[in-house]
Parts: C-alpha cells; structure tokens; sequence
C-alpha cells in the first residue's frame, strides 16, 4: 500500500493545530517535516522547537528531512524534539554509512536523499544501511515546482536494486507530487508519496489519501 506523506510546509502555519488534526482525519499517519539550513538549499525553515511541538499535536510519524550542510550536529536535538526518522542528503555525507548508525543507536530511523543532479547509481550501494530513500523530483528549497519525469527513472531503478538485494528499504519521493501523477509514481515503485500543496490545497483530502493508497 502506498502512503502519502504531507509536507508541513504546505500547510497554513497560522492554523497549523486544525491544519494537522485535518491531516489526521484524512487518515495520515506519516508527517514529512522538511528543516532548511539556507546554507545547503536557499530558503530557511524551522528548527526543532516547531518539531516539538507537532509531536505534541499528533500521533503521526515524524519523517524529519534535513537539506542542511552539517545534518550531524542538529540528530540529537531533533530526536529529543520527537523525530521518529531522520534522512539527510548524500550530497552532503558520501560515505553515509556511520551516520545511519548514528541515528539507529538514538532510536530512530535513518534515511538517505538525493537531489535530481545526483545520479541514482550512487547511492544505490548505500541502501542497506537506510530504512529510507528520499528522491528528490524538485530541487529542494520551495514548494509549488513542476515534477521532474526524470526521478521515475531513479524509483524504478532503486526498486530494482531493493528487489535484487532483499532489502527492506522504503522509497520516498518528494517535489510536484500530485493526483495527476500519483499513479505513474507508484507505478515505478514509490512507497511514500510527500504531497505539500497538493494535500493541503485538496478539497477533499481523505479521498486523496485513499487514492493513493489504492494505487498500490
């Protein structure tokens, strides 16, 4: 079954209580929190204390994704503030393999990212050390950007390498995700679907969640 993953960016931070209990009646259970550095992607977002504090607002699993230069320094504080997993980028670790038991022996689970200019074949090799792949299908830093078809390619060929391998890695995609293209997503073989403005924009966002989890 496939899941979508609302990206909190999406959401109304002025009503962000409502904006996730809405979630939760939608029948999510999984949060995508993007935190921004400004420093590895250009745009800031929020640090651990709004983590906190979204913990405290929901059951949901806490999918924390760090696009920032020195991911290591901030584990600590996110898990504290209630992450129940953390990816950061290989871009930023190319031998990522320590920093996924890092994050194991704190209690939560590891995920590694890939930008679109990042060739797939690199972190294929990694994967058996990572409970997630993220797969960037936007350069990150602004919700709202058009779904690069490229990363289809990528999901087919990380899904190949997780069948091949027996592995027990999930994939996540991320970045103009939509009902329009959900199903072709999938399709390629997506586990997570991180939806922004396209979960919270919908009029009926418990149709979407049962969309998608219909797709597969």
């Amino acid at each position: 079954m496939a899941r979508l993953a609302p990206s909190i960016l999406g959401a109304d931070f002025a009503r962000l209580g409502e904006e996730i209990a809405d979630a939760d009646r939608a029948g999510v259970d999984i949060l995508h929190l993007d935190i921004m550095d400004g420093h590895f992607v250009p745009n800031i977002s929020y640090g651990p204390a709004i983590v906190k504090t979204i913990d405290k607002l929901t059951d949901s699993y806490l999918d924390v994704h760090f696009m920032l230069s020195e991911p290591e320094k901030y584990f600590e504080a996110f898990v504290k503030s209630g992450a129940d997993s953390i990816t950061f980028h290989l871009e930023v670790h190319r031998e990522p393999a320590k920093y996924a038991r890092q994050l194991r022996e704190m209690g939560v689970e590891a995920g590694i990212s890939i930008n679109p200019d990042m060739p797939v074949e690199r972190v294929l090799s990694h994967m058996q050390d990572f409970d997630f792949l993220l797969i960037m299908s936007v350069f990150p830093g602004f919700g709202g950007q058009e779904f690069i078809k490229d990363a289809l390619l990528k999901v087919q060929a990380a899904r190949r390498h997780i069948t091949q391998h027996g592995l027990k890695t999930q994939i996540a995609i991320d970045g103009g995700i939509n009902r329009a293209n959900a199903a072709e997503v999938v399709a390629a073989g997506a586990d997570i679907l991180v939806m922004g403005s396209a979960f919270f924009g919908a009029k009926d966002r418990g149709a979407l969640v049962k969309y998608v989890a219909g797709l597969a």
